[in-house]
């Protein structure tokens, strides 16, 4: 047996989704949520509004970007703008990961667009950038929330694209420096790296892709709740803070209170460093720990939020696929139980080993605690599989 360690994290919640809520959260953050009445009131809209121009504030987004507030969390968000705004050229697809995945499935075998050239890379890797063609529209999350890669950087997109650029950026927004000359459609959902509720997403428009919504009709029907235009024109309502359903003003007062803090830790760059700095307290410790290793396998890619993790000790990687399944989940429950660390183990999709949160509203000192109590963890397990 192996001494346990006596310094907990403050907060063990290390969930990459719905993620830990900003330092010192109460209820209370809450106390003047606009309960009981119409969100289409003057003061329900105000509050809807308010959320845009903070979100448009914090972001730097320049002039001419739409932000609305859409339902169904990034999923809604980004659906809708497939639904919308696809269908008008060919389109290249990225998928590293489950939700890059998700997206081809939808695009390939619900939209049945016919020209669409499929990238695609085992958990760890990037497909090679260099054979995107922007002559097309392009798909690609802009962090694999379930693989912990990232794309690098925006040099790989052209300024001059003809096509449109769709980002799933809910797990890098806020935590990852995004070009917004390279950026058309940006979703999001508020419960990652502002630690915000589900249910809801943000959709953010280029001028070029308003264009594209006021020129082109897709073929499809389009559900109610993905129509982004009326009569050929935006539907500037939405981005205006009339939202297409009924919004949860409760979770909308919780993204505002989010949106304030963020604004007190220093802004979009406070927001970014706090993210690097939680990354590279895990970074280190696997620098110096023999039997874990991160994931991705291209420093340049690796997510300063979605924290992936695999074993590499010789004894685990002897076992078959389902033992170290089982390893990892035994390891998980062991770090549950001492309320060292919540919800860590993989995504289901991916290769079994551990998830680790790091954004912004996260502490370091946190992290910090939670490698003592990794290492203990993993020990614990390898002494029990000797016995």
């Amino acid at each position: 047996m192996t001494s346990k360690p006596t310094r907990l994290p403050s907060n063990p919640r290390f969930s990459s989704g719905p993620c830990a809520k900003r330092p010192g959260w109460t209820p209370d953050a809450l106390g003047s949520a606009f309960l009981g009445r119409s969100h289409r009131s003057k003061e329900g809209k105000a509050r809807l509004k308010l959320a845009i121009t903070k979100t448009r504030e914090l972001l730097g987004l320049p002039e001419g970007f739409h932000v609305g507030i859409v339902p169904g969390s990034d999923t809604g968000a980004f659906e809708g703008a497939m639904w919308s705004l696809l269908g008008a050229r060919g389109v290249d697809v990225l998928a590293w990961e489950s939700f890059g995945k998700g997206w081809v499935t939808d695009i390939v075998k619900h939209l049945k667009i016919a020209d669409a050239r499929i990238h695609e890379a085992d958990y760890g890797a990037l497909p090679d950038l260099k054979f995107v063609d922007f002559t097309r529209d392009v798909v690609f999350t802009w962090n694999g929330t379930t693989s912990g890669v990232k794309v690098p950087n925006s040099e790989w997109i052209p300024g001059d694209r003809e096509g449109l650029t769709f980002i799933d950026a809910t797990s890098a927004i806020f935590a990852q420096p995004i070009d917004w000359s390279k950026a058309d459609v940006v979703t999001y959902s508020w419960q990652k790296v502002l630690g915000g509720e589900g249910a809801h997403g943000m959709l953010i428009l280029s001028p070029r892709a308003v264009a594209r919504l006021e020129t082109y009709t897709p073929p499809w029907p389009l559900p109610k709740l993905f129509r982004l235009a009326k009569k050929g024109q935006l539907d500037a309502a939405i981005f205006e803070g009339e939202t297409i359903n009924t919004p949860s003003m409760l979770c909308v007062e919780d993204y505002l209170d989010a949106l304030s803090w963020a604004e007190r830790s220093g802004g979009l760059k406070g927001l970014m460093a706090r993210a690097d700095a939680n990354a590279r307290v895990l970074f280190d410790w696997i620098d110096r720990t023999d039997w874990i290793a991160n994931l991705a396998l291209d420093p340049a890619t690796r997510s300063n939020t979605s924290v992936c993790l695999k074993i590499v000790d010789p004894d685990i990687l002897a076992l078959s696929a389902a033992e170290q399944a089982a390893f990892v989940k035994t390891l998980v429950a062991r770090l549950e139980a001492e309320g060292a660390a919540y919800d860590i183990g993989s995504y289901r999709d991916a290769p079994a080993g551990l998830r680790i949160w790091t954004g912004a509203t996260v502490e370091a000192s946190d992290l910090d605690a939670l490698t003592t109590w990794l290492d203990w963890a993993f020990r614990e397990g390898k002494a029990s599989l000797r016995t």
